[in-house]
């Protein structure tokens, strides 16, 4: 019987990378300019090892910036509320507007449904000034 014998797989030796580097790698991936694919085969460095570098830097920027997801959309949530008084205020106004002039401005400049919640609004007012 013939034995076979096998040579034993050459292990891959890995270069050190600097932070510098790893930083530059991925602002090109995040700004567009190279995949991670042609980043990868660009600068001899594994796939894996880059998406690793992207996932530990986003958690690195979430931190500098002393943001959590929470924190994030809590102040989401406060913006939404406050664009939403703004846009209900603005609607008044036009809705007085509309009475006063007798001029149906928001069917003709804004969307259906804008035009629909101003509406809305002045027979509300019309219905508490009897």
């Amino acid at each position: 019987m013939k034995e076979n014998k096998k040579a034993p797989c050459p292990k891959k030796t890995y270069k050190k990378v600097s932070f510098e580097l790893k930083l530059f790698v991925i602002a090109q991936i995040q700004n567009g300019q190279i995949s991670a694919n042609h980043a990868a085969k660009k600068y001899d460095i594994s796939r894996s090892s880059i998406q690793y570098w992207i996932k530990k830097y986003s958690t690195l920027e979430q931190k500098k910036n002393g943001m959590s997801k929470k924190s994030e959309i809590k102040k989401l949530k406060e913006k939404i509320e406050e664009l939403e008084f703004v846009k209900d205020f603005q609607q008044d106004i036009i809705a007085d507007m509309e009475l006063i002039t007798g001029v149906d401005m928001s069917k003709k400049s804004l969307p259906k449904t804008l035009a629909d919640e101003i509406q809305k609004k002045k027979q509300d007012r019309l219905n508490e000034n009897g």
